[in-house]
């Protein structure tokens, strides 16, 4: 896989919009936990692949490093050697200083070739760090996203469970309603009202005969006063 290729791959998962996912789901939470699942199998590869790129930067930068000492070392020798080839012919040794400025030649020439190396491996370098770095950052994203599933698909869980709770408890409510026990109250207390009525209707109905019987009895008392005070007129 080329690291092209895994930062896209990287950088398209971690730009993954899960709301748009979800509304195209028929069932949210099984597409979650797919995706949770997909997620930490990518984030696992792609830390295999990032892990392989920064190896291969790092080596890079050994080798670099290596060519910018090795630069320097042979700069040293040159100037040792030009050095010693100074005074050589200083001493009247031409033959002798003459071998030492080739020796300085010899290690200029290893000096620009190792200062050529190592500014070779500068620009590819410099792309591989961007590369290194935007990959760290798209695993980062994708650890972040991942952490979003984990809580979506927690919460998609919760709110089913308490949807569910809620549609059998109206269910629970609906059927009571349809049986409810106190629509028998009522008709029972209409019964117990009806009959109260017919008792007081009833005690009117008695109240009345009994003082009807009362004023019979105040008539015929009249009746014997009057007959009485009539005798006593005539005698």
């Amino acid at each position: 896989m080329s690291k092209q290729t895994i930062l896209g791959r990287v950088t398209q998962l971690a730009k993954a919009n899960i709301n748009a996912l979800l509304d195209q789901a028929e069932d949210p939470q099984k597409m979650l936990d797919q995706l949770i699942r997909d997620y930490s199998n990518n984030i696992g590869e792609a830390e295999q692949a990032i892990a392989a790129t920064i190896g291969n930067l790092r080596l890079m930068e050994q080798d670099h490093q290596e060519d910018v000492d090795a630069a320097k070392e042979w700069g040293e020798k040159a100037l040792a050697a030009s050095r010693k080839g100074d005074e050589l012919r200083g001493a009247g040794q031409t033959a002798e200083a003459d071998r030492f400025d080739d020796l300085a030649k010899v290690a200029l020439g290893r000096q620009l070739q190792s200062e050529k190396e190592a500014a070779t491996a500068e620009p590819t370098i410099a792309a591989q760090t961007e590369v290194v770095a935007k990959l760290k950052t798209g695993l980062d994203q994708m650890k972040g996203k991942l952490s979003e599933l984990q809580a979506k698909r927690d919460e998609l869980v919760a709110r089913a469970k308490s949807a569910q709770a809620q549609n059998q408890m109206m269910d629970a409510v609906k059927n009571i309603d349809v049986l409810d026990p106190t629509s028998e109250l009522n008709r029972f207390e209409d019964k117990v009202r009806r009959e109260e009525a017919r008792a007081l209707g009833k005690q009117e109905l008695a109240a009345s005969s009994l003082d009807a019987q009362f004023e019979q009895l105040d008539a015929l008392g009249d009746q014997a006063e009057i007959e009485a005070r009539l005798a006593k007129l005539k005698g």
